[in-house]
């Protein structure tokens, strides 16, 4: 039986115990053979969020039996939410370097996020020249920094570098059949998730990316496919379920965070979307991450 980990109870997100909750968590898993790494992880049930992987050194199996394939320096791989992971060095090489990015994204990623192919449901992109593989392994490693840095806006500016990673992966797959959003509308995104706690108007947002507010709207509902006050709505929630796994924030200032000062009008549109009170989330939440679950047992998070 697997035992989930107490989020604080061990920080070295490279062994077991790491809790991944978080928007962005991002790495270098160096494996040599036999070393402390050399293993395989094995998340029958994957994990809450999606991770990106690329392959700098040496040779990485997915997968075991008929199901398994290999990557090599210059290969990404997608994995999905609650999609089963499989993953270690191969035995035909003595290392396996990886970057990888675990995230949990932005509602407007979506279609940048269904890989055109797949295997086994993990998506696969090969960077067929060295140029390609310095500048994609550049743009991981400058999200790891970026949001180690301690800066005031770190977790926005990786989430903006990795934004840019994910729309590189849709424009060097020449089987992607995507259209890429607007660009208007991924900057009125943009403004509404840096704004979350203001009573932005709809005028503003217009304003802000230069087009008029019933042109914004119309553009917006059909790339989008819901209003802009719904999907505010929706980043609100998104962000106040973060808050209420990853810290101690009273409820009254989790919901001033996102912008609702009225404790109980939030603690209404929480429940409305989510099912349960703000208060009974995070209780739920703190009883599956610290006590196993019997029926279901869930592999502890680990390196990746």
């Amino acid at each position: 039986m697997y035992q989930r980990i107490v989020s604080d109870s061990q920080p070295n997100l490279l062994l077991p115990g790491y809790s991944f909750n978080a928007y962005l968590v991002a790495g270098l898993t160096p494996i040599v053979t036999d070393g402390p790494l050399d293993f395989f992880i094995d998340r029958p049930n994957g994990m809450k969020g999606y991770i990106l992987n690329l392959t700098i050194k040496g040779q990485g199996q997915i997968f075991d039996g008929e199901n398994a394939f290999y990557c090599n320096p210059g290969d990404m791989l997608l994995f999905q939410p609650k999609e089963a992971h499989y993953y270690g060095r191969s035995p035909n090489s003595d290392c396996w370097y990886h970057r990888w990015i675990y995230f949990r994204p932005r509602a407007y990623w979506a279609d940048w996020l269904e890989w055109y192919s797949q295997t086994n449901r993990v998506g696969r992109l090969t960077l067929p020249t060295e140029a390609l593989q310095e500048e994609f392994e550049q743009l991981f490693t400058s999200i790891e920094q970026t949001h180690q840095s301690g800066r005031r806006l770190s977790e926005e500016l990786s989430m903006n570098l990795l934004e840019r990673l994910l729309l590189r992966c849709i424009e060097e797959d020449p089987q992607s059949p995507q259209k890429i959003m607007d660009p208007r509308i991924i900057e009125a995104c943009q403004y509404m998730t840096s704004n979350l706690s203001d009573d932005v108007r709809i005028e503003d947002i217009a304003n802000h990316v230069c087009l008029s507010p019933s042109r914004l709207a119309h553009l917006f509902r059909e790339q989008v496919g819901i209003n802009m006050l719904r999907w505010r709505e929706d980043q609100r929630v998104i962000r106040a379920k973060l808050l209420l796994q990853t810290t101690q924030e009273s409820i009254a200032s989790v919901g001033r965070i996102v912008g609702y000062d009225d404790q109980l009008y939030f603690s209404r549109v929480f429940r409305k979307r989510v099912g349960v009170s703000p208060s009974d989330f995070r209780r739920r939440n703190m009883e599956l991450t610290t006590y196993p679950d019997t029926e279901n047992p869930m592999p502890a998070e680990i390196t990746l």
